[in-house]
């Protein structure tokens, strides 16, 4: 829900011109009003993506943000409480915890890869363990050229992205069961294609 500190706004105090008017459409998505969503969708788009790009810094980053806040919005504007605040403090807000997040699991993601290439950077291969490694590698690849475009973009985002579940289904706007479902049978196929456990 909405809540802020005690006595405080809890979304940006200033209402810009034309508030009243994406309010209006807010409540109606609230609503499940999808004409309601495309015209709030073409007031906030531009300044949501501004939040994203001005805390990612990235402008493909900061448009996956926006889409993903877009989504949130729609999920979340049931929730939305015009008293409590105007809708584009309450849109501000979820661009900029979103953004925020990116960053934290773009950080992670790279601490995560850089911690790796430090401990293989030690390990000392012999010439063998290499061309093991790296045929290991293009049989990986082969394996998961066999999967289908969806199971295939949800085992890359959750094994060579790091997400976790429930960012792969936000990622791919799907719900939490079939982001399960799509990364268990592609990991069932993949272990298929390499022969696991044969």
């Amino acid at each position: 829900m909405h809540q802020g500190l005690p006595g405080q706004q809890p979304y940006a105090p200033a209402v810009p011109r034309g508030d009243a008017v994406r309010t209006e459409l807010l409540v109606r998505v609230g609503r499940g009003d999808e004409a309601a969503f495309a015209a709030l969708y073409d007031e906030v788009a531009d300044e949501v993506y501004g939040v994203a790009k001005r805390i990612v810094r990235d402008a493909h980053l900061s448009e996956e943000v926006t889409q993903e806040v877009l989504v949130e919005v729609w999920r979340r504007s049931p929730r939305f409480d015009p008293a409590l605040g105007t809708a584009t403090g309450w849109i501000l807000m979820i661009s900029r915890a979103r953004a925020v997040d990116r960053v934290r699991s773009e950080q992670a993601h790279r601490d995560r890869h850089a911690a790796h290439e430090r401990r293989a950077a030690h390990v000392d291969h012999a010439p063998d363990e290499r061309v093991e490694r790296r045929l290991d590698r293009e049989r990986v690849r082969q394996a998961l050229a066999q999967l289908t475009d969806l199971q295939r973009s949800a085992v890359e985002l959750a094994f060579y992205g790091g997400h976790t579940h429930t960012e792969v289904a936000q990622l791919l706007d799907i719900p939490l069961g079939t982001a399960k479902t799509r990364i268990r049978d592609g990991l069932i196929r993949l272990r298929d294609a390499l022969g696991v456990g044969e």
